[in-house]
């Protein structure tokens, strides 16, 4: 079966084309980086009408990277939610279009869920059971996988998530979005030491998250100095060293009460090499991340969640629908992956 997947949750129009028989067969991403540049975050109108402009090339420059016709798609999936309503709604219309004007299955995939299974994809794909931390730029949680589709969420974020809190220093410092990259190339050249910010919620029981006390705590190290560019960069580390050593607390946290060996590390802030470098320091654990290109959104993750859920006999309703919040555990449990 050859499913092609559709990612418009946010700023990233991504689109994939997956066979259950012989794998990834194509996949192209349009970042929105210099749409939203200019505001320091995600412009939700402009966001909706770039995904309307750059669907439809994306879709055919896929097919034929692929070598496959519109008749060769047996099956769309699409992200349905969570993310942004209007962002949403440009992907649900475009797959449920697509699939009732050639008589084919169309899915709603979880986005969560299309992140953490990312790392199926690759050789060394994790076996069940594993935990996973999922750390974007909307969410940051902890989740126990027993099996597929069947998750136990171990903790959340209570105000901003990672990848939020790092946007929205990187404004704060002049630094460029998005932030999460910014603020690391300006944390290479950091001093270590030069601050020490808190680590939020690590002094308590508990494996919940919260990244805006950092966000303030970088406001009131830079109202304290003169700004300078050696400044910037100081607290630039002092905010990424107190993110990765939160992080990585509460991954040694979340493996030992649930005594698992495997973590998978998926969304865009899986990316960071501190992070990397500090979570495969563990000792005992298997470390499972995606490639760098699927640890951001992607249309890749959703045709094999897509697919995983079709073969297992799931289809959606033909109508247009999107879930701006949807907890992952309301998702059923499913019969193997693709």
């Amino acid at each position: 079966m050859r499913v092609l997947g559709i990612e418009t949750s946010c700023d990233e129009t991504g689109v994939a084309l997956y066979d259950t028989d012989t794998g990834l067969l194509g996949h192209a991403l349009h970042s929105q980086v210099g749409v939203h540049a200019d505001y320091g975050g995600v412009v939700p109108e402009l966001a909706s009408r770039d995904h309307v402009r750059r669907l439809v090339p994306l879709v055919e420059r896929v097919c034929a990277q692929a070598g496959v016709d519109r008749a060769g798609i047996d099956a769309v999936a699409y992200t349905a939610g969570p993310g942004l309503v209007g962002a949403l709604l440009v992907g649900a219309a475009a797959a449920q279009g697509f699939a009732w004007a050639r008589g084919i299955p169309v899915l709603a995939v979880h986005h969560m869920e299309a992140h953490l299974l990312a790392p199926m994809l690759e050789p060394d794909a994790p076996a069940f059971p594993f935990a996973a931390l999922l750390v974007s730029g909307g969410h940051t949680q902890l989740v126990a996988v027993d099996g597929p589709g069947a998750y136990r969420l171990l903790g959340d974020t209570v105000d901003d998530a990672a990848g939020e809190a790092f946007d929205k220093t990187a404004q704060l410092l002049g630094l460029g979005y998005p932030g999460g990259p910014a603020v690391a190339r300006a944390a290479r050249a950091g001093r270590t030491g030069a601050f020490r910010f808190p680590r939020p919620m690590t002094d308590r029981p508990g494996l919940d998250f919260s990244f805006s006390g950092l966000k303030t705590a970088a406001r009131h190290a830079l109202a304290g100095v003169d700004g300078t560019e050696q400044d910037r960069c100081d607290i630039a580390r002092a905010f990424e060293d107190a993110v990765v050593d939160t992080l990585v607390l509460k991954c040694r946290r979340a493996l030992g009460e649930t005594a698992l060996h495997r973590l998978v590390v998926a969304g865009g802030v899986g990316a960071n090499e501190c992070l990397r470098a500090a979570l495969a320091a563990i000792d005992g654990v298997q470390l499972h991340f995606p490639r760098l290109e699927f640890c951001t959104d992607n249309g890749a993750m959703i045709a094999y969640a897509g697919a995983c859920r079709l073969l297992a006999g799931e289809s959606s309703p033909r109508r247009i629908a999107a879930r701006p919040r949807w907890p992952m555990t309301e998702l059923a449990p499913f019969a193997g992956v693709a």
